[in-house]
């Protein structure tokens, strides 16, 4: 939600308190990242994704958008590497969001440049090189570079700012009755926006057909209403949301025919950042294979800290806040029984951070965190890290029950329902969380990898839940809660706290 050179200072910030980094095996030998078994196509499977193998998959990963034309040029600093690729890799990220643009994919009414195509398709091949999916995230804010800001080309929206009206820059302008005015025209189709949008996103799915590699397209970064956006509080906008539902439903089947098996993701109407809950999948319900929810997560009052320059004061409501986004994905999810990937969260507050990763924890839910840049170099080793670089099970033979990491101790629990699958439970160990090592206690299960393996493998026994620690050598561990969750897919349990 904010501009990438703002959100970058707190990541940069981050860096300057590097740490030495943790050494990932018992003793003081240092271990190199090591990849797992091949990448496979994702798929939605009830509120689940699942990989080629049958297995339940955990994404952790970052955003990578470029707002500014000429766009995703190597070398920009920005644009990821081959080295920016591998440093993920080394700290257990699975998957980028990489952001394209609308304007980038057709700069000229009707002409897709397939120039563009292909440097998007390098980056693509580059983090597959090194184990990382890629979420294409057609990315826009504030519509278009018209009042300032992103995405739509010049060329597909007509109105434009009236004689001597104010322009107060991001996030106020889209209050500007112009913006309102061509996010309408974006929603009613007018002048064939829509039509033009899913040529271009059809040509970029077309593009990426046979790649194991990408994850999905998502359709469009936080859309506004347009002028119904009043109708959004306090309780979301059903009617707004039922237009928006259509849109998305018509670029979906632009995206599908070209190529069918790319799962597409939806993100819900931009007021959901304000608390509004989600009306998408009720009326109709969402009966399109391999769709994703792809909300975001932020903490508004520590946003308005940062941009407005009001009390930081503010941050100590935030738990609150991010409790109620987190019960409006807890009832979305409920509802619909579709798998949830938050695709944007961040702040420069460890808090903040802590908010949400230990949110998406108890309900198995994966993440992108904002914003990585090839020039931040490694921003993880400090403080940042401590909350981002996590132990998780990326991919899990069986149905998650309960997990639970202490980012401060490194202590690790994790309790699964083994199924059939064609290869193992895969557990990432922090590279940073343990620096002399870690140990492994395993119940209904056993250790297929080497000592000290970065990718720790378990396959179970049986039948009978699994049950694996990790922790620092002389740790008691981390305990996991009693019981068993119960009301989604996933095992684990549901709030059904919001009216989403």
């Amino acid at each position: 939600m904010i501009e990438t050179a703002r959100r970058g200072r707190a990541v940069r910030w981050m860096a300057a308190l590097a740490l030495v980094a943790g050494m990932g095996m018992t003793g003081s030998t240092p271990v190199a990242a090591e990849p797992g078994v091949a990448l496979t196509p994702l798929r939605a499977q009830g509120a689940e994704l699942i990989d080629g193998y049958g297995r339940t998959v955990l994404l952790h990963g970052v955003n990578n958008v470029d707002k500014s034309a000429p766009y995703l040029q190597p070398g920009d600093g920005l644009t990821l590497t081959d080295a920016s690729a591998a440093i993920l890799a080394r700290h257990g990220f699975t998957t980028v969001r990489l952001g394209v643009s609308f304007d980038g994919l057709m700069p000229t009414e009707g002409v897709v440049d397939t120039a563009y195509l292909d440097r998007v398709e390098t980056v693509v091949d580059t983090l597959a090189a090194h184990g990382i999916y890629t979420l294409l995230d057609n990315h826009q804010d504030g519509l278009s570079n018209i009042w300032g800001g992103n995405g739509f080309p010049e060329w597909a929206i007509r109105a434009r700012p009236g004689d001597g009206e104010p322009n107060p820059g991001f996030p106020l302008y889209y209050l500007m009755p112009s913006m309102n005015a061509g996010w309408d025209e974006v929603w009613n189709n007018t002048h064939g926006v829509l039509d033009h949008l899913g040529t271009a996103l059809g040509a970029l799915a077309e593009r990426m057909n046979g790649r194991a590699s990408v994850l999905g397209i998502e359709l469009l970064n936080e859309p506004w209403p347009g002028t119904p956006f009043l109708t959004c509080f306090p309780n979301g906008c059903p009617d707004f949301d039922a237009k928006y539902q259509r849109a998305l439903q018509y670029l979906t089947d632009a995206v599908r025919a070209r190529n069918a098996a790319v799962p597409v993701f939806w993100e819900p109407n931009v007021t959901w950042n304000e608390t509004m809950p989600s009306h998408l999948g009720k009326n109709p319900p969402i009966t399109s294979p391999n769709i994703v929810f792809s909300p975001h997560d932020y903490c508004i009052p520590s946003q308005l800290a940062i941009y407005l320059d009001l009390p930081e004061e503010l941050r100590a409501v935030c738990p609150v806040q991010q409790d109620k986004t987190w019960a409006n994905i807890d009832s979305f999810t409920a509802r619909t029984d579709i798998p949830t990937l938050v695709t944007e969260f961040g702040d420069g507050d460890p808090t903040v951070l802590h908010n949400t990763v230990s949110r998406a924890d108890e309900r198995f839910v994966g993440w992108h965190y904002w914003h990585y840049s090839a020039g931040d170099g490694d921003p993880f080793r400090g403080e940042l890290g401590k909350q981002l670089v996590r132990t998780y099970p990326q991919a899990t033979a069986g149905t998650p029950d309960k997990m639970v990491f202490d980012s401060t101790t490194g202590d690790f629990a994790y309790r699964y329902r083994p199924r059939a699958a064609s290869a193992p439970t895969e557990i990432y160990v922090s590279d940073l969380a343990y620096p002399d090592g870690y140990e492994v206690r395993i119940s209904g299960g056993r250790v297929t990898s080497a000592a000290g393996a970065r990718i720790v493998t378990v396959e179970a026994d049986g039948s009978e839940p699994v049950t694996v620690h990790i922790h620092r050598p002389g740790s008691a561990g981390a305990e996991l809660p009693s019981g068993s969750g119960t009301g989604s897919a996933s095992g684990f349990p549901w709030s059904t706290g919001s009216a989403g």
